[in-house]
């Protein structure tokens, strides 16, 4: 792995951290993170009542470059990957769905809600 991917390695596993921290101060638990699938990988899978999220963190150094970083194309893939693994999280009458967390240094984070929707 190069120098530069590890250290944006290194910058994603913080930034999902710091998600993770986010996310139970606003009232969820979490129930696991880096999830890998043969069809994509979840940050975060979490769950406040009935609904169960599946949480897809980006980190960028710049807020402008948050604008970017998520499009259909990954949310395609953690919707994929939250297809495989739902069952494994889901309690019979769960609402589910997919957020998105953009992360930037000294901001609050910008919470997408239900960014996925089946078909779009």
């Amino acid at each position: 792995m190069s120098q530069r991917r590890a250290e944006a390695e290194r910058k994603g596993r913080r930034g999902e951290a710091m998600a993770a921290w986010y996310l139970r101060l606003t009232g969820w638990s979490i129930r696991a993170t880096r999830v890998k699938t043969p069809r994509g990988e979840i940050d975060i899978v979490a769950r406040r009542g009935r609904t169960l999220c599946f949480v897809e963190v980006k980190w960028r150094a710049r807020q402008a470059d948050l604008d970017q970083a998520i499009d259909g194309y990954r949310l395609r893939r953690v919707a994929a990957a939250a297809e495989a693994v739902a069952h494994l999280h889901q309690r019979p009458g769960d609402d589910l769905r997919i957020d998105v967390l953009l992360l930037t240094p000294r901001r609050w984070p910008r919470r997408i809600l239900n960014a996925w929707q089946p078909g779009a």
